[in-house]
């Protein structure tokens, strides 16, 4: 077997596909790779408790969560990078005076405006129709009654300013990330493109120099690893600083050009065994 290997797998377009299924392949990858003695971690921008347990139950060493605010080995949170009070209460004055919908994550709490539940709704109904079928032979990651994004989107609750790692804006109007970037981005790192076909109507914000490649490289840190034994793989525009930092960055084939531009390679789509190939290719399995 080659030397151990660390790979941090994004969620969303990676692991699963937009209509949250995935590939048995995958599976059987991420458990065949940590069988061989590799470390397999989860990186992703969304909370901890958006992650599934039917995402969980594939076993995983632990995982880095809310686009970097987070990251756990097994159970244990050993990283922590939340926004000062008054930025999150900055930052949510300007979303409610821009009439933008928004959530906050905590790492284990969402804080949705009251909007967003609806707004969410109208997405997964449209990427529905958009798609026109059902795949019922792969495996669906959610209850198909009722969306989790739904259950835990109608809990509306008084917002917190504490705690809070990452918040996600939602608008119709095409210029909110523009709006957002401007008002926000000296003191936040603000990026879109990262909820498909919302496109500049959405994005996420961190607080500033949090995002998923500088909490990896503190993770790195952590464990006694070297980031040139680090395997990053993804999608999105919130995973161009995790291809940067790690040994090897592979793009999704259905990453977008720019995550593309910035990978070392491009493995195959997420249903067409992507994972499975990138981690033949780089002999975890």
């Amino acid at each position: 077997m080659n030397s151990p290997r660390i790979a941090f797998l994004d969620v969303d377009g990676t692991l699963i596909d937009s209509g949250e299924v995935i590939a048995p392949s995958t599976i059987e990858a991420v458990r065949t790779a940590r069988k061989n003695g590799h470390l397999v971690y989860l990186s992703t921008g969304r909370a901890s408790v958006e992650i599934y347990p039917a995402i969980r139950e594939i076993g995983f060493d632990g995982t880095i969560s809310a686009g970097g605010g987070f990251a756990e080995v097994g159970d244990e949170l050993v990283i922590a990078r939340t926004m000062p009070e008054a930025a999150v209460a900055r930052m949510v004055s300007f979303y409610q005076e821009s009439g933008f919908d928004f959530y906050l994550q905590s790492l284990d709490q969402l804080y949705p405006s009251p909007g967003v539940r609806a707004r969410f709704a109208t997405y997964l109904a449209d990427d529905l129709e958009r798609r026109g079928e059902t795949r019922t032979e792969l495996l669906s990651v959610t209850d198909r009654n009722e969306h989790a994004a739904l259950k835990a989107f109608a809990n509306v609750r008084p917002l917190s300013y504490t705690g809070i790692a990452k918040s996600v804006f939602l608008a119709a109007d095409p210029t909110a990330y523009d709006r957002v970037a401007e008002a926000l981005s000296s003191d936040f790192h603000v990026i879109t493109g990262t909820i498909p076909h919302m496109g500049t109507g959405s994005g996420e914000v961190t607080y500033s120099g949090v995002n998923k490649g500088s909490t990896i490289l503190l993770l790195l840190e952590h464990l006694g690893i070297q980031a040139e034994s680090a395997i990053g793989i993804g999608d999105s525009t919130n995973d161009l600083e995790m291809l940067q930092v790690c040994g090897v960055g592979v793009a999704m084939g259905n990453a977008t050009d720019e995550v593309k531009m910035h990978a070392d390679e491009v493995t195959t789509a997420v249903l067409d065994d992507g994972v499975w190939n990138a981690f033949r290719r780089h002999g975890l399995i």
